[in-house]
C-alpha cells in the first residue's frame, strides 16, 4: 500500500511541478513596447514592400509589444493552443492597418505579421491580456505616446539629415517622461539610420515606466532620420 501511495504522491508532485513551469513560463516583469520607422524599414538593401492596402502614413508603425524579464531574456510561444483569430479582434482591423502595417515582402494584408507577434509575445501576456486586449493596448500606447510629434516639436525631421543620437533620446523623454531606447539599422550605403524605438510598460499594458533593463546593441552619435 505505501508503494502505491508514493507512486501517487511522486506523480502529484510531477504535476504541480509541470504546472509550475507552465505558469512561470508565462509571467514577466515588463513589456517593451517597440515602434518602428518605416523609412528605416525600407531603406536597407533588403528594401520592402507596402501592404495591399497601399503606403503606409509617414509615421512610426507599431512592431510589436513584447512581455520581458529584468534579466535581459523574454518568454516566447507560451500557448501553442491559442492560435491567432482574427475574428477576436474584428473591430480594430482598420486601426491596426494604419498603425500595425506589414512592410515584408511580398505585400500582404499584414495578418501574417499580426499572427506572429501575438503568438511569440501575446500568448505570454494573456494572464493579464486576451487577445483584443493584447492589440487594443498596442494601438492604445501608440496613441499615447506619438513619437513623430515628440521628435518634429524638437526640431528633428525625417527628412534624411542626421541627427544626435542624444538630441533624439531627449526629445522623446522630454515629450513623454521616460527613457527610450534606439535602435538603428544601416541604409544601403551603410549609414547608421533611426530604426526603432522601444519604450517600458508595466504589467498591465497601461502605464508607461523607465526601462529595468535595454536590448543590446549600439548606434552611432549621429544617426540618419531618413523620409518616408
Amino acid at each position: 500500500m505505501e508503494s502505491k501511495y508514493s507512486i501517487l504522491l511522486s506523480l502529484l508532485v510531477l504535476q504541480c511541478l509541470s504546472f509550475l513551469c507552465i505558469s512561470q513560463s508565462q509571467d514577466f516583469d515588463f513589456f517593451y513596447f517597440v515602434q518602428q520607422w518605416p523609412g528605416s524599414y525600407c531603406d536597407t538593401k533588403q528594401s520592402c514592400c507596402y501592404p495591399n492596402t497601399g503606403k503606409p502614413s509617414a509615421d512610426f508603425g507599431i512592431h510589436g509589444l513584447w512581455p520581458n524579464y529584468k534579466d535581459g531574456s523574454y518568454p516566447s510561444n507560451c500557448d501553442p493552443d491559442n492560435s491567432f483569430n482574427q475574428a477576436k479582434i474584428s473591430g480594430l482591423i482598420s486601426n491596426m492597418q494604419k498603425n500595425w502595417p506589414s512592410l515584408a515582402c511580398p505585400s500582404s494584408n499584414s495578418i501574417q505579421f499580426w499572427t506572429h507577434e501575438w503568438e511569440k509575445h501575446g500568448t505570454c501576456s494573456e494572464s493579464v491580456l486576451n487577445q483584443h486586449g493584447y492589440f487594443d493596448t498596442a494601438l492604445n500606447l501608440k496613441g499615447k505616446t506619438n513619437l513623430l510629434k515628440a521628435l518634429k516639436t524638437a526640431g528633428i525631421n525625417p527628412d534624411g539629415n542626421s541627427y544626435s543620437l542624444q538630441n533624439i533620446k531627449n526629445a522623446i523623454k522630454g515629450a513623454i517622461g521616460y527613457t527610450p531606447w534606439i535602435e538603428c539599422n544601416v541604409d544601403a550605403s551603410g549609414n547608421s539610420q533611426l530604426y526603432q524605438i522601444y519604450l517600458c510598460v508595466d504589467t498591465s499594458g497601461s502605464s508607461l515606466i523607465e526601462c529595468p533593463v535595454f536590448p543590446k546593441g549600439k548606434c552611432g552619435s549621429e544617426i540618419e532620420f531618413p523620409s518616408f
